[in-house]
């Protein structure tokens, strides 16, 4: 078995509203020098086979058909051993 992780973020050319909210937080509680922070989502998923590459192909799908918004996000896949 496999987990896969996709891992989807905004586009950099894309306001982050949620990350600047999060860094002014952190600068309020006294964290100032984080400059930067961006704001995505994590799935993960166990896949019941030991194909990597079939995996690999079958995660990119799931991203570009459900997971993410090619318009405004763009996605990470990672394999790991479940």
């Amino acid at each position: 078995m496999l987990k896969g992780v996709i891992t989807v973020m905004l586009q950099q050319n894309v306001l982050d509203v949620q990350g600047q909210a999060v860094q002014g937080a952190l600068k309020h509680l006294g964290f100032e020098s984080v400059e930067k922070v961006r704001i995505g989502r994590q799935i993960e998923m166990i896949l019941p086979t030991e194909d990597r590459e079939a995996a690999s192909l079958q995660l990119r799908e799931m991203a570009e058909k459900l997971l993410a918004n090619p318009v405004i996000e763009y996605f990470q896949i990672d394999i790991k051993e479940a």
